[in-house]
């Protein structure tokens, strides 16, 4: 019996995963992901909240029961701006909302969590690309800037244990 899990980085260049989890190490399947869809505003841009719920409804359709979200717990980083860590917790913020919107139970995960799980404590980010290819093989993550679908892959890895 297989389930479905979503796993959402929620950065502006972050992404949502679907995955088909399945209990053979190896043989969980990737069925969509897709880049954070995003709204100019001004010189940044924003989650396009509209465009979130429904992709996540639609999938939660496709999957034919609720599936469980996973979403990673964000915080400022040190060193950041004032406006870039406000617009960032904003998006944070939005992209919970669409959730609470959408009526879809959601788990919040630390980055350390999902990491550790993963075996990606302590290497470098573009490690995620090459994991999430082995977690789930036929995964095309050949692209740099595949990192955001990588995290939310094994975001949503996380929570097969």
């Amino acid at each position: 019996m297989s389930d479905f899990r979503i796993g959402i980085d929620p950065g502006i260049t972050g992404a949502l995963a679907l995955l088909e989890m399945v209990p053979d190490p190896g043989k969980s399947k990737v069925m969509a992901v897709l880049p954070m869809p995003v709204l100019p505003l001004g010189k940044h841009q924003q989650p396009n909240c509209d465009k979130l719920a429904e992709i996540l409804v639609g999938w939660s359709h496709q999957a034919k029961i609720e599936p469980i979200v996973f979403l990673e717990e964000v915080h400022a980083m040190p060193g950041q701006g004032s406006v870039s860590m406000f617009n960032f917790g904003m998006g944070y913020g939005m992209v919970q909302g669409v959730l609470c919107a959408t009526g879809l139970s959601y788990v919040l995960v630390r980055p350390q969590a999902w990491k550790k799980r993963a075996g990606l404590l302590n290497t470098e980010k573009d490690m995620a690309r090459t994991r999430a290819q082995q977690l789930c093989p036929g995964t095309d993550l050949s692209l740099k800037k595949d990192i955001g679908k990588a995290d939310a892959i094994l975001i949503a890895y996380y929570g097969k244990e």
